[in-house]
C-alpha cells in the first residue's frame, strides 16, 4: 500500500526538495506538483482523494490557507509548509495536521510522517530507504539556494543562536537551523561527536590535540566542553598508537 501526495509551493526548489524527501520514502508516491496555486486549486478540487497534500502558505494570487478551504476534503492529511511560524495558528485553525517550518530535515519530515501515520494492522509503516552521503540545507550566503552537503567533506558545525554554520573542506555554509536538527541526521554517522555545547566535529578531521582544545583541519580550534570531554578523550585514546617505555 502506497501513500499518496501532492506538492503545492511556488518556490520550485522547496518542490523539488520535498520530491527529494518522498522519493526517501519506500511506501510513497508522488501523484503530482504544483508551482501555480490557481492550477492546483482546479485540478485537485476535480481530482481524486489522496492521503497527504503538503501545501506553501505564501503564495502569490492565492494564498495557502485560502487555497486549503477550497483542497482540505480532499486529502487525509494536509501538511502545511513555510518560513513563517506567525501562521501556524491559522492553518491548525483550518484542520492541518502538521506544521513545517522551512528548511526542515528530512530527519524531521520523516518524523512528522511516522507520527501521522503511525504503525498499525491498516497501514504499513512508513519505511525509509538507505540513506544517501548527502542532505541538502538552504545557504543563507547564497540566497537561500539550497546546497548539498556531502558527510565526508564536513569538517565542524557550529550553532549561532538560531542557525548553524557548517565547515565542510571547500566552504562555510550558513543555515537556518537548529543543531539539535543536525544531531538527528547525524545520529547514525559514528565519526561525528559532540565536542562543545555549540560544536560537532567530524572526528577524523581533527589535526591535533593541545590539553582541552582540538585543532582541526581547517584550522579551527575547539574548546572540549566539560559535559563532553570524557568520550572525546576516549576517543583520542583509542586512536593513540601505544608504546612500550624503556
Amino acid at each position: 500500500m502506497k501513500l499518496t501526495c501532492i506538492v503545492i509551493d511556488d518556490d520550485i526548489y522547496a518542490v523539488n526538495g520535498i520530491k527529494s524527501y518522498i522519493n526517501k520514502l519506500a511506501n510513497f508516491h508522488l501523484i503530482k506538483s504544483y508551482t501555480d496555486p490557481l492550477e492546483a486549486l482546479n485540478e485537485v478540487t476535480a481530482g481524486d482523494n489522496v492521503d497527504i497534500i503538503f501545501i506553501d502558505v505564501d503564495m502569490p494570487v492565492i494564498s495557502g490557507l485560502e487555497l486549503s478551504k477550497s483542497i482540505r476534503h480532499k486529502a487525509d492529511k494536509l501538511i502545511f509548509t513555510t518560513s513563517h511560524s506567525k501562521y501556524a495558528y491559522e492553518a491548525f485553525e483550518l484542520n492541518a495536521s502538521a506544521y513545517l517550518l522551512k528548511p526542515y530535515t528530512f530527519a524531521r519530515f520523516a518524523e512528522t510522517i511516522n507520527r501521522l501515520f503511525p504503525l498499525s494492522p491498516a497501514l504499513p509503516h512508513v519505511n525509509i530507504k538507505q540513506e544517501d552521503d548527502y542532505f541538502f540545507v538552504r545557504n543563507k550566503n547564497q540566497k537561500n539556494s539550497l546546497i548539498k552537503v556531502r558527510y565526508a567533506d564536513i569538517v565542524v558545525i557550529e550553532s549561532l543562536q538560531n542557525y548553524v554554520r557548517i565547515f565542510t573542506l571547500s566552504e562555510t555554509i550558513v543555515s537556518y537551523i537548529a543543531l539539535s536538527e543536525i544531531k538527528i541526521i547525524l545520529k547514525d554517522h559514528q565519526n561525528f561527536a559532540q565536542a562543545h555545547r555549540s560544536f560537532i566535529i567530524a572526528k577524523n578531521y581533527i589535526e591535533k590535540v593541545e590539553g582541552n582544545t582540538l585543532r582541526m583541519i581547517n584550522d579551527l580550534t575547539i574548546n572540549i566542553g566539560n559535559s563532553y570531554r570524557e568520550s572525546i578523550q576516549e576517543y583520542i585514546k583509542e586512536k593513540t598508537i601505544k608504546t612500550n617505555r624503556s
